[in-house]
């Protein structure tokens, strides 16, 4: 799981400071999918510890909203 955020995060990273140097915005698209992927994964992962706190279940919904919206922008792109 530890990986797998840690390339997402990155993923996410990436993505962003791309669409913001090359000022291209039909990425974001792909940089909120990456960035609700990473929160997904890292909800889970605090969950998943034992620390059944709030921030983990807030992390699941917020990434849950967010893979939405990122899902209406693939729709309409297309």
């Amino acid at each position: 799981m530890k990986i797998l955020r840690i390339i997402l995060q990155l993923a996410s990273i990436g993505f962003g400071a791309y669409v913001l140097w090359s000022q291209n915005f039909t990425l974001m698209p792909y940089v909120m999918l990456t960035l609700g992927m990473f929160m997904l994964v890292a909800g889970f992962e605090r969950i998943q510890n034992d620390r059944k706190e709030f921030w983990g279940y807030m992390f699941v919904l917020s990434s849950l909203f967010i893979l939405f919206v990122s899902a209406q922008a693939f729709l309409v792109s297309a």
